[in-house]
């Protein structure tokens, strides 16, 4: 069948970088099942048991070299992918065949991949995390005096400052690396636990030593590169940690999502503009139209993203005493396709956020639409001092700002309540300080501040405990 004749799953075919594709991919799959065999195997020697060291050597030299078509062939007859594929390596490796999966269950190889591929998969999450929360500090550091007018129910309020505003989205994704983070460096794998997690069939082969099983659980962990199992296990690992995964992932989607409906709004109103290519089409019919695409497939995976967090928890909830297969193929789909939209979305987003276009002329603009009634308080309290009955001034100011207001509704003409105080006699000894008194910078508070406390206090010290983890990013993006 032609490949234009197949469903073809976009994350994968549109966007997943290769690295993230191939976490997912059926050779780093099936190859860390051959790890985990040969981990098992080297554990259990260790420990005493009659496996030689060229039966070792055997396993370890086909750990890549998948025969994919002895496997195939196989599973059409026993409908079974592990056996299956203990089958296949046990072809190419004939003296080793003896004891591959010696004493194990499917869930072994299956479950235990599933965190290697997890854990894989979310440390380039986090990689991509630490990059987009380097651009989006870079940005706040250049924007941190920028004043702009600040919304709230997306109406006009009170200043802040560009970079302040970028910070609100820094802080978010900072929480979400502290989280993943931490959740990475506790994963546990599910170790060597047998069918129903009792480790029964280990306790046969090493006659009734139960120190040994425990060493061989602990073995095998520290051979598959985790620092513990998990104490406690039925046939499978509880798939809390898949959901609580899944939350993490969710996290960061809301994040995004957040962060890129903002520059949604802002690019119409014309405060930014995303990157966008020399010769790109942002509409088939309107060829001046500059429409926030990037952005808004960020809002549509991190959608896509946050819908699995109920998937993983009613799998979780689902799950019968010891284990069901009722999840299999609902995970197949959820873990990869979770991690798969987290890591294009950051990707995106770091495209976005170190091409960002502002245009401070248009910010100014906005507030010098608004900043006359944010100054007035400031107004009547230099009239006052200058001699003048609050009272009145007061008045004066709410029929001058009533007016403004509706020439600017009505008339669609720009704010004119400076020139109408500065034409009233109750404020003319007050007039010439209106310049000084309409300085943007006097109405964002600590904004300058926040944003260079929280860079040094927070983000810095953040980002050179974990350079080593900044991804590289001279390669092209898919967006």
């Amino acid at each position: 069948m032609s490949s234009r004749n197949k469903y073809e799953n976009p994350l994968v075919d549109r966007y997943a970088s290769p690295e993230m594709s191939y976490v997912w991919s059926p050779q780093n799959k099936f190859s860390t099942w051959r790890r985990l065999w040969l981990a098992l195997a080297t554990a259990e020697r260790e420990l005493g048991l009659n496996i030689s060291q060229e039966q070792i050597d055997e396993l370890t030299a086909h750990l890549d070299d998948i025969n994919f078509d002895v496997a195939e062939a196989e599973e059409k007859i026993r409908r079974h992918d592990v056996m299956s594929h203990v089958h296949a390596y046990g072809v190419q490796c004939p003296k080793a065949r003896p004891i591959i999966h010696l004493g194990a269950t499917s869930c072994y190889v299956t479950d235990n991949t599933e965190l290697v591929q997890l854990r894989q998969a979310l440390s380039l999450i986090r990689s991509n995390l630490l990059g987009l929360i380097q651009a989006l500090r870079q940005q706040a550091a250049t924007h941190a005096n920028l004043p702009v007018l600040g919304f709230t129910h997306y109406q006009a309020a009170q200043l802040t400052t560009f970079g302040k505003r970028i910070c609100l989205y820094l802080q978010d994704f900072v929480l979400d690396f502290e989280a993943l983070d931490a959740f990475i460096e506790a994963m546990p794998c599910r170790g060597v636990k047998g069918t129903t997690g009792t480790q029964a069939s280990f306790v046969e082969l090493f006659e009734g030593d139960s120190a040994k099983v425990r060493a061989l659980d602990t073995r095998v962990a520290e051979l598959m590169g985790f620092a513990r199992s998990i104490p406690i296990a039925g046939q499978t690992y509880t798939r809390k940690l898949d959901y609580q995964a899944l939350s993490i992932l969710s996290g960061i989607a809301q994040s995004a999502y957040k962060m890129a409906g903002d520059f949604r709004l802002l690019m119409n109103l014309k405060e930014i503009d995303e990157p966008f290519e020399k010769k790109q089409i942002g509409s088939s019919a309107m060829a001046y139209k500059r429409n926030p695409m990037r952005s808004e497939r960020i809002c549509a995976l991190s959608r896509f993203v946050m819908s699995l967090t109920d998937n993983a928890a009613q799998t979780h909830a689902n799950q019968w005493f010891e284990r069901t297969l009722d999840d299999s193929a609902n995970r197949r789909l959820s873990l990869p396709e979770s991690t798969l939209g987290t890591d294009i979305v950051l990707t995106i987003a770091q495209n976005v956020v170190s091409g960002l276009v502002v245009w401070p002329k248009v910010m100014s603009r906005r507030i010098d639409g608004e900043l006359p009634f944010m100054a007035t308080e400031a107004i009547i309290m230099a009239a006052v001092k200058a001699g003048g009955d609050r009272q009145d001034l007061h008045e004066a100011i709410r029929v001058h700002s009533m007016a403004a207001a509706e020439r600017v509704k009505a008339e669609g003409a720009d704010n004119d309540l400076l020139s109408r105080l500065t034409a009233d006699p109750l404020f003319a000894s007050v007039k010439d300080q209106f310049a000084d008194m309409l300085d943007a910078s006097r109405f964002v508070g600590r904004a300058p501040d926040q944003v260079s406390e929280y860079l040094a206090d927070t983000v810095d010290p953040l980002l050179a405990t974990h350079a080593a983890l900044l991804p590289d990013t001279t390669g092209s993006v898919n967006v």
